[in-house]
């Protein structure tokens, strides 16, 4: 297979995004299409590790959290191997690390812990008074305007549903200083398996990754879907965490609220949580990100 060898399936709905070959145990192939420029994107990269992770353990265990590095940049022309190793099955969590491999090098490495369900106390942050998705500004729609090309050569289109809230909107959350902060709502374009709570997850794992980096990067740069011109920075993400606190479909809508408290040495942090519709928070992430102007 040469470098150039192209995806074989096509993509045109989101759970062709989290497609893996099983080749051996706990050996896995997939395929992830660009983020950037001969770039596989990050959060399918970490999304397909997933996947793989989950697809070693027995029912009953849900992901509560993971844990990844970006080390390489992928290629989209040819496929990742994901090896994956069972460190631990207790009595009520397990753990499993995954390695995305690809020409002999490590690209990213996951490590994800599973637990089953148990009863405890229950308490939440309150979701942020917004707008929900109905009449928000649609992305694609200027993407589709400002670059056709780029866009009809896109996947997202196809396989997700995006609304963001605009940043100069009467009552959005007062913005502390020093902290930057964007609200969008997210969901996959195609209803998801409803038996597979792993799929509503790995889904989620690949939206998150979508916006956070761009948060981290708004002082020095405006999202693509609201700037003129192309990008001045080079913005790749370095590493990711999540954890996962309650059920929730990543078919329907969800609100990403997201927030940068400090950038500096190249790098920024974002932070963000995911709510339902009617509130519910299902999900916390971190990651930080390389921000470089370019010359």
């Amino acid at each position: 297979m040469t470098a150039a060898t192209p995806q074989p399936t096509a993509i045109t709905s989101f759970v062709d995004l989290l497609s893996l070959d099983e080749i051996d145990q706990g050996l896995f192939r997939g395929w992830c299409h660009a983020g950037a420029p001969l770039r596989a994107f990050g959060g399918q990269v970490a999304a397909q590790a997933l996947v793989a992770a989950g697809r070693t353990l027995t029912e009953g265990r849900h992901v509560h959290s993971l844990h990844g590095y970006f080390m390489r940049p992928g290629d989209p022309r040819r496929p990742l191997v994901y090896e994956v190793e069972s460190l631990r099955d207790g009595g009520s969590y397990s753990t499993r690390r995954v390695t995305a491999i690809q020409g002999g090098e490590a690209v990213f490495t996951l490590s994800a812990s599973f637990k089953r369900p148990e009863e405890s106390a229950d308490r939440q942050r309150t979701m942020p008074e917004l707008p929900g998705p109905e009449g928000l500004p649609d992305p694609y729609d200027a993407w589709a305007a400002s670059d056709p090309a780029g866009y009809w050569a896109s996947t997202g289109r196809l396989t997700l549903d995006m609304r963001i809230v605009p940043r100069d909107l009467p009552g959005l959350p007062t913005e502390l200083p020093g902290v930057v902060q964007q609200f969008v709502w997210l969901k996959s374009a195609q209803p998801l398996p409803a038996d597979e709570p792993l799929m509503q997850v790995c889904a989620l794992a690949y939206l998150s990754d979508l916006t956070l980096a761009s948060t981290a990067a708004l002082h020095v740069q405006l999202p693509r879907a609201e700037r003129q011109g192309p990008s001045r920075i080079n913005l790749a993400s370095l590493d990711h965490a999540m954890w996962f606190h309650r059920p929730f479909r990543a078919d329907e809508w969800l609100l990403f609220a997201q927030r940068s408290p400090s950038s500096s040495d190249g790098r920024g942090l974002a932070q963000g949580e995911f709510y339902t519709r009617d509130g519910l928070l299902v999900a916390s992430v971190v990651q930080e990100a390389l921000i470089r102007v370019r010359a």
